[in-house]
Formats: structure tokens, sequence, C-alpha cells
């Protein structure tokens, strides 16, 4: 991918979109397959936008450091994503796993500050601040602002809070790992590299019978559409990190800005109404957005 002044911003708001809408897609068959159904789904989707970057592939040898921080940063995706699952199984409450999940950046900006030796200046600090509770308000679920002494009661150290715990933490490190793996190989590759590892994690589901294939065709082909966006999803954020995108920017944007591609789009095609919280969260989410993808030359004010 070529790379403009400023590309890994446009490349964070396309990840952002292509997951937004991935949301929207998703919440069409939540219900009618499992979560391990949904990745192989997934997988046979990220497989079709694969002629997308054969051409690129083909131009360019892969790097064997590259490659395995691309397959780990699959795993700990898909590990994330299973721990979610887990977290509801263990009784956990949609008002507290979802919003808890969200926070993941916080992880990505952790890695990025203290061992990528990433520098922020001011105002890219107060997008930070401005994006984080924007991911909470716009997670869909008001708990922590409608009754928050119910909200923290509720919490305490049982196997579905430690599942949540397990999926903020992987997904977080997953982002820094995409980060990573753009350092030795292209983005092109680094997509690769995650797909090899969705498909052979989707194997082992399907061996271990955990996949089901009673499904209708129209969940098949939603489910691939969605993992379609899904994928394209995760080529535009290694892209953003291809294109010396920092992790605690782009993660950050991208998780801010994703639910609020996905509010819009269920406003429109699922006729959902729109809450305060959100609405206020939207609008952090924008401003955080704007502050994060400032650059200014040579500041001496660092974070």
């Amino acid at each position: 991918m070529k790379n403009r002044p400023e590309a890994w911003i446009l490349y964070s708001i396309a990840a952002a979109f292509f997951w937004g809408t991935w949301g929207v897609v998703a919440k069409l068959i939540s219900d009618d397959v499992s979560p391990f159904t949904n990745h192989l789904l997934f997988s046979v989707g990220m497989l079709l936008t694969l002629p997308l970057i054969l051409k690129k592939v083909r131009a360019e040898a892969p790097n064997l450091k590259g490659i395995l921080w691309g397959l780990l940063a699959g795993i700990l995706a898909i590990v994330g994503n299973v721990a979610v699952y887990e977290a509801f199984s263990s009784g956990g409450l949609a008002a507290i796993v979802i919003p808890v999940t969200n926070l993941y950046p916080l992880v990505t900006i952790g890695i990025a500050l203290l061992v990528f030796k990433e520098k922020l200046n001011w105002i890219n600090a107060i997008g930070l601040l401005l994006a984080i509770p924007a991911v909470v308000m716009l997670s869909g679920e008001s708990l922590l602002f409608d009754n928050p002494v119910v909200f923290f009661k509720t919490i305490g150290l049982r196997p579905w809070l430690l599942y949540s715990l397990v999926a903020l933490l992987f997904w977080g490190v997953f982002s820094a790992a995409q980060k990573e793996t753009t350092n030795y190989i292209s983005a092109e590759w680094s997509y690769v590299s995650f797909i090899v590892s969705s498909v052979l994690i989707a194997l082992v589901f399907v061996v271990f019978g955990w996949a089901d294939f009673s499904m209708s065709t129209k969940t098949m082909a939603l489910g691939s559409v969605a993992g379609m966006l899904n994928g394209l999803g995760v080529l535009a954020s290694f892209a953003a990190y291809s294109a010396e995108g920092k992790a605690s920017k782009v993660t950050t944007i991208a998780g801010a800005l994703q639910p609020v591609f996905t509010i819009v789009l269920a406003i429109i095609f699922l006729n959902e109404s729109l809450s305060v919280i959100e609405s206020l969260g939207i609008g952090l989410a924008i401003i955080g957005a704007l502050t994060l993808s400032y650059e200014k030359e040579n500041t001496k004010m660092t974070l």
C-alpha cells in the first residue's frame, strides 16, 4: 500500500468504518450461530478478500520474524474473542462485560508508551482523555451511567470478570502485536499471516466439533460478509501501523470511531434509537479522534 502524509489517519478511520459495519452485519446472525461457528464464517470471509492483496504479496519476500508476529497477532485476537464468549457463558452481564472489554486500548497505550517508547504531545493526551470514556459510552450498555452503584456492586472476582479481563488484555496486546508485525513485513503480508492463524484455529474448532454447520444459506452468506468486513478492518489497521501510525493513536481512534459507525448504520438500517449517553459519546469520540490525529513537530511537551 502506498503511503501518503498522514495516511495512517485515513487507514485508522477506514478500519473503524469496516469494523463498525461488521458490527451491524454481525448483529443479524448473533443469535443464530455460536462464536465458534462465527469465527469459522469470519475466516471464510477473510479468505475471500485475499485477491485484493495477492499482487502485492507476490511482489515481496516475507520476513520470518514478521510472519511469526502476524501469526501471534491473530492468535491473540481470537483468544480474546473466545474469552468474551466465556465471560457471557459464565454469567457475565452484557452491561458490564462489554464496557470492560472495550477498554482494551488502555493496554495498547500502556505498551506503546512504556515498551515502544512512543511520544504524545499534550493535544494528543487530551484526545486520549476524551476517546477512552467515549468507548464506554458507545458500548451500547449504559448501566454504568444509569446506576453506577449497581454496576460496581456487580463486579467481583468471579469467573466472568476474569474472562473479561483476559479479553481486555489479549485485545490490547493484539493491537500492539500488529504494530510490531509491520516493523518487519508489509501490511499485506501481515494480513496474510493473520488469516493463516485464523484459519488454523477455525480448523481446530471444526475438528473438536465446536463449530456447527447446521445453518441457513442466509446465515452463511451474512457470516461470510461479516468476515470480509472484519478482515478489511484488520487489513486497514495493519496499513495504518505500516504507514508509521503510532499504536497508541491508531488503536484508540479505531476503537473510539468503530461504535460510532455501528450506531449510525444501525439507526439507518435497523431503526435503532440514539440515547443521550450515546450522543455524548459520539461527540467525544469524534473530538478525541481529531485531537489524536494532530501532529506537532519538535514539540517540547510530551507524555
